[in-house]
């Protein structure tokens, strides 16, 4: 085991050089398409001013969503800040494209946790189950990927919306890449093309050259501080796909008959512009530290997930250190090497929206951003670490470098 920190980032750095090559090849793509969005949408200074009430004819607003639909290459989107975060804007898709005694089909295994209050109710009050949605789960494969036949097998008349979440959230599968997708959805569709098909992009925009709505999705949805936001956007949520399914779910966004039209911001919309411009840049420092990450865990006897030199469809970055004093261990490592609070000791505590206790690393300037650079993990078994982000390669690399540390000297306190 390599106990020498530097040397072990140098050695894993080393080893990954050809799979930040590939990164880099994406950045180029998904920036080529972002700069012909604004290029198309002819975005200038005008577009950054802010609007008071209702907001009506805000072109600040309008022109984002406009380039939003148009890198995900939909009819449609909405982007803005009033939405607070990706579990708001999937509960708003949620409750948009469903209505009482339709059936939702999650086709990808348990959802994330914050979405099991939303979905099931788990003691909160105003769930789809509440509200008389019927829901059936398909499981991944031992695999871990789509199983089609058993999301066709749950399928009935009832079945209005398939979900889909990309990400690994809070479990050890792997991510889902966009183009594995696509059979599912052309599956889904045959069988009853007035299906909705949603997916939860968390996490996922950007890290491929792809994305879900390529291949048919009738909506991909996330926040604004993960990897759209670019690490600038202070706040708010996306959501791209068909007019049809955009237009029911803006229903629920405001109120019926407002929809999009209203919504203000009187802070500057410059953060959301900027951002995604950034965003593709960003995301290829985010995946240049979690493969550096897998690495060096891989290095030291860990099993990583994905693997260093795996294909990557989300930021995540997950690994076990196998005790709960290991993961409070790297999560504070990671909290030490950020910009923001680094002398602050991160803590397991009561989450809002989880059922187990979560310790979250976060010297974000904004509040909570994963694509800043974080490190969470439930305080449950396997006890593993979910490490998401990085504004800069270099900044990643440092924090990284001291997590790894912390957690080699509580390695060596519980043998001492």
């Amino acid at each position: 085991m390599i106990k020498d920190v530097e040397n072990l980032i140098s050695r894993a750095e080393k080893d990954c050089a050809e799979i930040f090559s590939g990164f880099d090849r994406t950045e180029r793509v998904n920036t080529a398409r972002v700069l012909d969005a604004f290029a198309s949408r002819r975005v200038g200074a005008r577009h950054f001013a802010p609007s008071t009430g209702y907001g009506y004819d805000d072109i600040g607003r309008d022109t984002l969503e406009c380039l939003c639909a148009d890198v995900f290459r939909a009819e449609a989107a909405i982007c803005r800040p009033s939405l607070s975060g990706g579990t708001h804007t999937l509960s708003v898709c949620l409750f948009g494209l469903l209505r009482p005694g339709d059936g939702l089909l999650i086709a990808s295994g348990k959802p994330y946790d914050t979405l099991e209050g939303v979905i099931f109710g788990s003691g909160r009050p105003g769930s789809l189950i509440e509200m008389g949605v019927d829901v059936r789960q398909a499981e991944l494969t031992p695999e871990g990927i789509l199983d089609i036949p058993a999301v066709l097998r749950l399928m009935d008349p009832k079945t209005r919306v398939v979900f889909l979440q990309r990400s690994r959230g809070y479990a050890l599968r792997p991510s889902l890449v966009p183009a594995e997708m696509a059979g599912l959805i052309r599956a889904v569709k045959a069988v009853n093309p007035e299906v909705f098909v949603l997916v939860d992009n968390c996490y996922g925009a950007f890290v491929t050259e792809d994305e879900p709505t390529f291949y048919g999705a009738d909506a991909a949805a996330g926040s604004l501080i993960k990897n759209l936001g670019g690490g600038l956007a202070p706040t708010g949520g996306y959501i791209a796909g068909t007019a049809r399914a955009v237009s029911l779910i803006e229903n629920r966004l405001t109120a019926p008959g407002l929809g999009r039209e209203v919504g203000s911001y009187e802070g500057s919309y410059r953060p959301f512009y900027q951002g995604l411009f950034m965003a593709p840049h960003t995301v290829c420092q985010a995946l240049k530290v979690a493969a550096l990450s897998a690495r060096a865990a891989e290095l030291l006897g860990f099993e990583a997930y994905p693997g260093s030199l795996a294909p990557r469809a989300d930021i995540i970055q997950a690994f076990v250190p196998g005790s709960p004093e290991k993961v409070i261990a790297y999560c504070g490592g990671i909290q030490s090497g950020s910009p923001v609070d680094a002398f602050a000791r991160p803590e397991p505590w009561d989450m809002p929206g989880y059922d187990d206790q979560v310790i979250m690393a976060a010297g974000t300037f904004v509040q909570g951003a994963s694509i800043e650079l974080s490190c969470d993990a439930p305080m449950r078994p396997p006890w593993a670490v979910y490490q998401q982000g990085a504004l800069t390669y270099e900044s990643g690399r440092r924090a990284v470098a001291k997590a790894f540390a912390a957690l080699l000297e509580a390695d060596d306190a519980k043998v001492d």
